[in-house]
């Protein structure tokens, strides 16, 4: 399903930490919803800005303006459950030299369209707020469509009436599964659907101008977006700040806001109780604070009430769609905190004792981003933390305990410093090209490594997933390139472009108003074998079976995404890696005897079934049913891993949870993948040397 999509980092800022003494926002007159000067001034600079920087050229004709126009309507109304048909054809007579409307800077359109929007959502909230007093029937055979995709307009009244009859339904039933009363849900869903209309009211111009001109960035191209001047200011002390907070990714996925990923060093990701794809639904502050709904909250606002100051607690109340969660709601309580550097930094375990030589050790070294301490670096001081340099130092201890290869685990990487993916590269090649960097002028860069020699020239193996991203994506692609190593795991996430940020008052000279920013994609990266990582990533020559189908995440995932191309390849002489075809086969023997890998494939594959349901069931016992065998399912083949490992498995569900049982398992978990790349290495060690493969031990 695609969506909206915007990322913020959960970083505490001053005004993050005050939050809850700042009165409420008043609600704002519909006077007031027309665009002003400062807005149309705006407009034609960013028009000014895409067509001169901006990677992909813009083409500002009436099928673009189209697109921009539907992108709009869906930020607004994703699920299709506001608008009817009659509204949509008025907008299109309006908008229908909306091209030149643009080009104009003319954003009457855009605020005509909300002001209809936010009395759609008035009629829509006091329909729910009756439909709450009545009685349902949750024994009857009847479905509500979640899948907002293929979704068309309504035409009626009615048809309306009964969509939002099903989806009050569906919300009420998703909270009494979760365990709440029939009285608590009511109160609830007053709450929310009341809420949902007052944060309509709350919209500023400026709220509508981001909105719509986001529309218009993002039909372009996924990662250019605008930010209005509050939201630069914020985003400037986020930044200046240290990192605070949870350390969480999240995005807008319709009404809900959805965990994308976690920080390195962050509160979520130390917990191992937040994962991606969960679904926050309610925030509470402190241990005992009310626990406020938040589904059809804005991002943004969702966002603040996370935040918070350091040693400040949270409650989180999540909808997990992982198979296994009891109830698919659960509550956890997080203790903000700082993001030191050295939480993200990289580390090092040895694996041995594997089935097929357990004499052998495999190091193997974690990388949760590439990270360099400008600040110290600035300052003189010679021993500045990054990437490189750590896991350098790594390689050497490593290598002082006798491993005979090494992984390098970049599963949940998502980036980081450029200049870090290319030295960290030359650690393990002599000399050569990592990078080709191609800006929206046709101008193509090398960034290469030029230190002669390696730290590392032994066996090599580089874990990679969906969440391997960018800087991730630059150092896997060079040692795949090259042939140094060999590259396991799943197709990485495909970002394969280059965003700077654009103060846009600085090409208005003398003008006082602030006019905002442009995050804007300005190049993009290639392989030295001239193919982009743009879109399709990069292909790990040994895929796991559990990988699920790769053009449902990351880039491939979004609209407008840039397309894959290539260049000319850059001047390098690549290894050719030798008995691929074998290693894959032995590493297939072995996974499909392998109890840890089926319980992941089956994980995969129910999360799958999540993921592309496209109706859910209004029927109570069929609902609980159909939770009680995903979990069942998912619970057994977890017991049966955990058991033939001789741990024995932690009862979650407990009053009390004994913790560092749990961080055994979770760790066991983790390692499952990584254990395989291990075996791998092994494989092509010893078929380098010539020796017999080993007979293939079962693997519980």
């Amino acid at each position: 399903m695609k969506q909206r999509s915007i990322r913020i980092f959960l970083f505490t800022a001053l005004w993050m930490a005050t939050a809850s003494s700042v009165a409420t926002p008043q609600p704002v007159p519909l006077s007031e919803l027309f665009p002003n000067v400062g807005q149309t001034k705006s407009a034609l600079v960013i028009n000014k800005v895409l067509e001169r920087y901006h990677y992909r050229k813009v083409n500002l004709d009436d099928e673009f303006a189209q697109q921009v126009f539907d992108k709009y309507l869906e930020a607004l109304d994703p699920s299709h459950a506001f608008f009817q048909t009659h509204d949509i054809e008025r907008f299109a007579t309006g908008a229908r030299h909306l091209a030149e409307q643009l080009r104009r800077g003319d954003l009457s359109i855009a605020f005509d369209v909300f002001r209809v929007y936010r009395m759609r959502v008035d009629e829509r909230v006091a329909h729910a707020l009756q439909l709450l007093k009545g009685q349902f029937d949750f024994n009857r055979t009847l479905f509500y469509e979640i899948d907002s995709k293929n979704k068309k307009w309504l035409g009626s009244d009615a048809q309306l009436n009964e969509l939002w009859r099903k989806r009050v339904m569906n919300d009420f039933l998703t909270l009494r599964l979760a365990g709440k009363a029939d009285a608590e849900i009511r109160d609830r869903l007053q709450k929310r659907y009341d809420g949902l209309a007052r944060r309509i009211h709350q919209f500023k111009g400026d709220d509508v101008f981001q909105t719509f001109m986001n529309a218009y960035t993002q039909t372009l191209e996924p990662h250019t977006s605008f930010m209005s001047p509050d939201t630069s200011a914020n985003f400037d002390i986020s930044m200046k700040l240290s990192l605070e907070g949870i350390g969480a990714v999240l995005r807008g996925d319709n009404e809900y806001t959805v965990v994308q990923s976690t920080v390195p060093g962050g509160p979520a990701r130390e917990s191992g109780q937040i994962h991606a794809g969960d679904q926050i639904v309610g925030v509470g502050q402190g241990l005992d604070g009310a626990m406020e709904d938040v589904v059809g909250w804005r991002l943004e606002d969702v966002v603040d009430k996370i935040r918070g100051s350091k040693g400040s607690v949270v409650r989180l109340q999540l909808l997990s769609k992982t198979p296994g969660a009891s109830n698919r709601t659960r509550e956890i309580t997080l203790v903000r905190n700082e993001i030191k550097l050295e939480d993200q930094a990289a580390k090092s375990f040895v694996v041995d004792q594997l089935v097929n030589a357990p004499e052998v050790k495999i190091g193997v070294i974690e990388i949760p981003a590439f990270y360099r301490d400008f600040d110290g670096e600035n300052a003189g001081n010679q021993n500045f933390r990054s990437t490189t340099r750590d896991v350098r130092q790594l390689i050497a201890e490593l290598q002082a305990q006798g491993v005979s290869g090494i992984v390098i685990d970049l599963r949940g990487n998502g980036g980081g410093s450029l200049a870090e993916a290319t030295s960290l590269t030359g650690l393990f090649i002599d000399i050569g090209p990592v990078v080709q960097v191609k800006d929206a002028f046709g101008k193509i860069e090398v960034e290469a490594d030029t230190d002669a020699g390696a730290a590392y020239t032994g066996p090599l193996a580089v874990v990679v997933d969906r969440d391997s991203a960018s800087a991730s994506e630059i150092f896997a692609a060079a040692i795949q390139d090259h042939g140094r190593g060999l590259i396991i795991g799943e197709p990485t996430f495909g970002k394969g472009t280059v965003q700077t940020l654009i103060d846009l008052n600085r090409y208005v000279p003398g003008e006082h108003s602030d006019l905002g920013r442009l995050r804007l994609t300005m190049a993009e990266f290639f392989r030295i074998n001239g193919g982009s990582t743009q879109l399709h990533g990069v292909t790990p020559d040994i895929q796991f079976p559990s990988a699920s189908n790769p053009n449902e995440h990351g880039e491939r995932s979004l609209d407008h995404a840039l397309p894959w191309t290539q260049i000319k390849p850059a001047d390098y002489r690549a290894s050719k890696i030798t008995n691929l075809d074998q290693l894959r086969r032995q590493s297939a023997m072995r996974i499909a005897q392998d109890f840890g890998f089926k319980m992941l494939t089956e994980r995969s594959k129910m999360l799958h079934e999540i993921d592309t349901e496209t109706e859910v069931s209004l029927r109570e016992s069929q609902r609980r049913a159909e939770d009680q065998q995903r979990e069942q399912v998912f619970k057994a083949d977890r017991e049966r891993y955990l058991r033939a490992r001789g741990i024995t498995p932690v009862d979650e569900d407990a009053e009390q949870v004994d913790e560092e049982a749990l961080e055994v398992e979770r760790k066991a978990i983790a390692r499952i993948e990584i254990e395989e790349a291990a075996r791998i290495v092994i494989d092509k060690l010893l078929l380098e040397r010539g020796a017999p493969a080993p007979q293939q031990a079962v693997i519980r």
